[in-house]
């Protein structure tokens, strides 16, 4: 079963594989603010063009989820001001309370581009 995916998804998915290499090098080089600002905002917009702009502002400001919300994105913040190690502390927190295993891989069982991770050993029976 071939996943499929628009042409606007496909951008939305290299993106946000370029926005997560580009965090991932910016902590490998002692928490460089350039590469993690530039990674952020390449993350954003691909999970934003991956499952749409609106989905992602109801995803983000939800009632339940306003705490990790504001721990994520004040952690952009603070690394877009110029302090990315304390900025990387609040973010991944913020990031671990918003996409948690379970909900992730409950939110993935719902997407259809993701299919194929309930077929894999077992996490079908943990949702």
């Amino acid at each position: 079963m071939p996943i499929q995916l628009s042409d606007f998804q496909k951008i939305g998915l290299g993106l946000s594989i370029f926005g997560v290499g580009f965090i991932f090098l910016g902590m490998i080089f002692l928490f460089d603010k350039g590469l993690l600002a530039v990674g952020n905002i390449l993350f954003l917009a691909g999970l934003s063009m991956i499952i749409g702009f609106e989905r992602t502002l109801r995803f983000f400001f939800q009632r339940n989820k306003i705490k990790a919300t504001l721990l994520f994105f004040g952690g952009i913040s603070i690394v877009l001001f110029g302090y990315p190690l304390v900025g990387m502390i609040f973010e991944i927190y913020g990031f671990f309370l918003l996409f948690g295993l379970v909900r992730f891989l409950n939110s993935c069982s719902r997407a259809a581009m993701a299919e194929w991770l309930r077929c894999l050993t077992h996490i079908h029976k943990i949702l």
